[in-house]
């Protein structure tokens, strides 16, 4: 059985940038694998630009932000294997896996790197009444198949889901020529960047239809339209609001789910709300000498944000084989009042961490508190914060130190003056 110090599970931005980052550790014995046929990952099909504002002070397309990872990752000799389907995960990192020319093989490792991304709520998980005909997609599949097969799935168009992928579809299906009649979102807010919402629809006068869900779709062989109703406070559809919308179209953009097949069958702990592995502050997960970082352990924003957090896996993958990174606290991190969940959950070794959390609705004039029971640590102003919008905090060693209590909290607090 062959061995790699390091095994990188996953050939997009995070997996990149996480044998990157354990490359300029020192690390040296290094291999990615990547089941489809070129690094890059998602950002292949993600023509529109935007990416690359935080790292590298320039707006890229998303193949352009893939190339500057993928070049680099040529330029230092780091083996990669494309067209490789990992199979399972052992707990003692040992890495199945299968290709075309190999067959099904085996390798163990020192450490392994998870950042196998996520995937698309698919239609069967929402239970919309009706046949189901064809017209119905995911936002991201109508994406690579616009994008980088050259086909359009329809011209009339309805989209389900306000999140980024949707947004961005909105204008991709417009700029193509399809009429897109409405983006409808089951929430009372946006689950996209405020960004997005701007460029994608408002500049293109596309209907964001807040508190309306799909409840019916139309047609045996093709889509021939939808019925849209307004939900209420429990997002249940209110009778007498149901309106039809002829399309041909629906695509889909109601969630992302991390990857975490090979997360779970290798018996590591899951957060029930990131839906991602518990980690501590470097990235490490419940198998010491697993990492994971990117979209399988939380859904991030910006690939900007997917890359930095990769690096912390990385650079904390080199140290664990050189025996560095051992724990000397012990505290674990829990959500309160507003804050839906945080990453890292665990915290393990005092230094200044960055605290990655969502918060569970929209609210203005808020703190962002750390509390030791009922002492307030350390407290922020937000002008205002959305569930769309990932936010961070960062805390210092001194203030890990200091904690009476092994469960610091993480919540909002209003600030005086104005109402959320």
């Amino acid at each position: 059985m062959q061995h790699h110090d390091l095994i990188v599970i996953g050939g997009g931005p995070a997996g990149m940038s996480a044998a990157l980052s354990a490359y300029e550790a020192g690390l040296r014995d290094i291999l990615i694998l990547e089941r489809d046929a070129a690094l890059g990952g998602i950002l292949q099909q993600c023509i529109h630009n935007g990416f690359g504002l935080h790292r590298f002070g320039e707006e890229l397309t998303g193949p352009e932000y893939a190339a500057r990872d993928r070049r680099r990752v040529e330029e230092l000799g780091i083996p990669c294997m494309t067209g490789t389907m990992v199979l399972s995960l052992s707990p003692e990192r040992v890495v199945t896996a299968v290709n075309p020319t190999d067959g099904v093989f085996s390798m163990s490792a020192g450490a392994v790197v998870l950042a196998m991304g996520c995937r698309e709520r698919p239609a069967g998980a929402l239970g919309i009444a009706g046949n189901r005909p064809a017209g119905v997609w995911t936002a991201g599949t109508a994406q690579k198949y616009v994008n980088r097969k050259g086909f359009m799935p329809g011209r009339e168009v309805v989209i389900l889901g306000s999140g980024d992928i949707g947004l961005i579809m909105a204008r991709r299906m417009t700029l193509e020529g399809a009429h897109v009649h409405a983006v409808c979102e089951l929430l009372p807010y946006s689950g996209g960047l405020a960004r997005n919402i701007e460029q994608c629809l408002h500049d293109f006068d596309i209907p964001l239809r807040l508190s309306h869900t799909v409840v019916r779709l139309h047609g045996q062989k093709r889509l021939t339209g939808v019925t849209i109703a307004r939900v209420d406070e429990n997002r249940r559809p209110v009778p007498g609001t149901e309106e039809h919308i002829p399309c041909d179209t629906l695509l889909l953009s109601c969630g992302l789910i991390p990857e975490n097949e090979l997360t779970k069958g290798a018996g590591i702990p899951l957060d029930r709300v990131t839906g991602g592995a518990v980690v501590d502050q470097d990235r490490m997960t419940g198998i010491p000498g697993v990492f994971a970082c990117g979209n399988v352990l939380q859904v991030h924003d910006l690939v900007d944000y997917v890359s930095e957090e990769a690096a912390v896996a990385g650079r904390a993958a080199a140290a664990y084989l050189r025996g560095e990174n051992g724990a000397d606290i012990d505290v674990t991190l829990a959500a309160a009042r507003g804050v839906r969940y945080t990453v890292p959950q665990k915290i393990t070794r005092a230094g200044d961490v960055t605290v990655y959390f969502r918060v569970s609705d929209v609210y203005k004039n808020v703190r962002v508190c750390l509390l030791d029971g009922e002492t307030v640590l350390l407290s922020k102003k937000k002008i205002a914060v959305a569930p769309g919008e990932m936010e961070t905090l960062t805390v210092g060693a001194d203030l890990w130190r200091s904690a009476d209590k092994k469960t610091l909290t993480l919540a909002l607090e209003q600030a005086p003056g104005k109402e959320a």
